[in-house]
């Protein structure tokens, strides 16, 4: 636990929140506004304290595993996945997770599920991280047994057209600024608080029977919420992860605090900073629809960053997710802006249109950039490159440079975001879809008439978080999430290690003991160097395995990103593997073609390294091509392109609207060195 004196000072509007958490949601006014005269420290805590003590691990590795893992689910719980009919329950998740099949709609007149999903290979974590906003009334308009079942805020939501985000009186409570409570809620308050407690202990309690105690640690799970912040209809949700059983009574959501910057303030307080075990993290959701405002120069519109202010951001947020089921959010290209890249790969599974060619959407079936015409991006808006991973980093580099703090020193994992239940659903080859009902067919998995960005052919399974830890428990897993020594994937269990330091030895990928020598001279993925000698460069040592159940690997490259003094630059470095590799995928059989490794490891030197910069570097490592989970659907359903009518509901598979081929990659958290300021 930190020390009280870095805390932000707080508005009152929080303290009002605090009082409601506290009295687990109750709307009682005038206690809250009492305690709130009185300071913070009257009120009960909203903390509810649970020990969380447990044997300890028959091994422990020092030099530490990759554990791979999901930090982003959705239950039944949540309102988009509750109107796909997804009836599985935060229990059914983590059994799922750990190897048991998982039911799926639709369900037949005897609900009884239609379909059934299984994992190939368990996950070593996962946490549920259903919608804070609407827990509730998801629950009560979904329930024909609760008093709420037949108002009109219930039967607005279950009449709603979803194929167009139309969620009824929901929408409108979460989807248009300011967020507000649902008019079933202000009727019945003490309803909605009832429901709310129930469904958050629920999610506890999974969470808690699926953690393996024991000294076999085989299996951790978080408690956890997504925050889902949706300004004017952006993107700018959080997942929220804590370390152990001590939570919040009730979650936060973005109807309590709309602003991510208070909720993250809060969530400090309350938590971090509070006389209790209670600890969390904040990972910000894949930004690539935040219009935006995910990661801007500035604290929040207006107002610039402070140490202080620097200093808490980077402290919750040590992890950002850069890939799940609505692509990847590592960088962007074709915009007129000095943080838009040139790179190749950018492109990877972005699920909006390219962007236009003049920035304001004047062609058809492009996407306008946020500096030129606003718009929410969730019904085809505008990209923002603030919202990329890549752009961020940099940004970052020159707030550190003003206030010696970098508030985007982010790690990086991926997670699959699945509305369908299925932690880790990652399988290009047997993907059932993310939404429920609406795509357990293929002509709905490959529509090209779809209103949303988020549906069937733009999607992707998503990817894996992936932790080294020294044993598979919270506490350690935690760590290296604070630590950010984590990386992500688009779903293959590649295993990638990456150090740096000034005078790592060159040949020690000769050498078998490659991670100790890693560790003792370096820094790993997620750290920082300092005090470069008069002389040197940072020196990267890079180790990547394929997945054995995958391709072989192409090539490694280093991504390099530095603040000049008066701007910031990226630079992208191919270190190993094979660069001009004409490895393919035969489309007809999805046989791959051509050569690659089973390993590349690889220790580079930058060789235009200027001290008084600050610097970033990450690693991505690419797989050769393989075929695409919608060319799969294509496959099993027998489509013959060559005869295939205009009128054909399967006509999507032969159009040239949806790609082939995929190259799954994974990528490293940075390491950063940093120079006095």
């Amino acid at each position: 636990m930190g020390s009280r004196s870095r805390r932000i000072a707080l508005p009152i509007s929080i303290f009002i929140v605090l009082g409601n958490l506290a009295c687990g949601g109750a709307n009682d006014a005038a206690a809250v506004d009492a305690a709130a005269d009185e300071g913070a420290d009257a009120m009960p805590s909203p903390i509810r304290v649970l020990p969380d003590e447990r044997e300890a691990c028959a091994a422990s590795n020092p030099l530490r595993n990759p554990y791979f893992g999901d930090l982003h689910v959705h239950t039944r719980f949540s309102f988009d996945a509750a109107a796909y009919d997804v009836r599985a329950n935060p229990a059914s998740v983590y059994r799922f997770a750990r190897g048991e099949s998982q039911d799926l709609p639709p369900y037949d007149a005897e609900g009884r599920a239609t379909r059934t999903y299984q994992l190939r290979r368990p996950l070593d974590f996962a946490a549920v991280t259903d919608h804070s906003e609407l827990l509730a009334e998801t629950s009560i308009c979904t329930d024909p047994d609760s008093p709420g079942y037949t108002t009109r805020t219930c039967q607005t939501y279950r009449d709603a057209d979803v194929r167009v985000a139309g969620y009824g009186e929901f929408f409108s409570s979460i989807g248009l600024s300011p967020p507000r409570r649902v008019v079933l809620c202000q009727l019945m308050p003490g309803l909605c608080s009832a429901s709310l407690g129930e469904a958050w202990e629920e999610i506890q309690d999974a969470a808690e029977n699926a953690y393996d105690r024991t000294e076999s640690c085989s299996f951790t799970s978080f408690v956890g919420y997504e925050w889902t912040g949706t300004f004017a209809g952006n993107n700018i949700h959080r997942n929220i992860i804590f370390a152990n059983r001590s939570v919040p009574r009730v979650p936060i959501s973005y109807v309590d605090i709309p602003d991510p910057i208070e909720m993250l303030m809060t969530l400090d307080t309350v938590c971090n900073e509070s006389d209790t075990p209670c600890e969390v993290v904040s990972i910000p959701h894949n930004g690539n629809l935040g219009a935006g405002d995910m990661f801007r120069a500035e604290l929040s519109r207006g107002v610039p960053y402070t140490r202080e202010s620097a200093s808490m951001r980077a402290r919750l947020e040590p992890l950002v997710e850069v890939y799940q089921h609505k692509g990847s959010s590592e960088c962007v290209t074709g915009l007129r802006h000095p943080l838009a890249s040139e790179d190749e790969f950018c492109s990877f599974e972005q699920v909006f249109e390219p962007v236009c060619p003049d920035g304001v959407g004047s062609a058809e079936g492009c996407t306008p950039r946020c500096e030129d015409e606003l718009g929410p991006t969730f019904l085809r808006g505008c990209i923002g490159t603030s919202d990329f991973l890549r752009p961020a980093l940099r940004t970052g580099l020159g707030v550190y440079a003003e206030t010696g703090v970098n508030p985007y020193a982010h790690g990086v994992i991926a997670s699959t975001d699945t509305h369908n239940a299925i932690a880790g659903a990652v399988d290009e080859r047997t993907w059932p879809g993310h939404l429920g009902d609406s795509e357990d067919e293929a002509v709905e998995l490959v529509d090209l008439d779809s209103t949303t960005v988020l549906r069937g052919r733009s999607s992707s399974p998503g990817g894996l978080a992936v932790l080294w830890a020294e044993e598979n428990t919270r506490e350690s897993l935690f760590s290296a999430m604070r630590r950010r020594e984590a990386y992500g994937t688009s779903g293959p269990r590649m295993v990638l290690r990456a150090f740096a330091g000034w005078e790592l030895d060159e040949g020690l990928c000769g050498r078998d003991d490659f991670v100790e020598q890693g560790y003792a001279g370096g820094v790993s993925m997620g750290g920082e160097l300092r005090d470069a000698p008069a002389d040197g460069a940072p020196r990267l040592a890079i180790w990547a395995l394929r997945d054995p159940m995958g391709a072989a690997l192409q090539r490694v490259q280093v991504i390099k990103g530095w603040f000049d003094g008066a701007t910031t630059h990226e630079r992208v470095y191919d270190v190993g593997g094979d660069a001009t590799s004409d490895a393919s995928v035969d489309l007809s059989d999805c046989e791959p073609q051509g050569a690659g490794e089973d390993q590349i490891c690889t220790v580079w030197t930058d060789p235009e390294f200027d001290p008084s910069w600050p610097t970033f570097y990450y690693v991505r490592v690419l797989q050769n091509p393989t075929c695409r989970w919608s060319h799969w659907v294509c496959l099993e359903a027998d489509v013959d392109c060559a005869s295939i009518s205009e009128g054909d509901p399967l006509i999507g598979c032969c159009d040239g609207h949806i790609r082939s081929e995929v190259q799954e990659r994974a990528w490293s958290s940075p390491i950063w060195y940093l120079p006095e300021v």
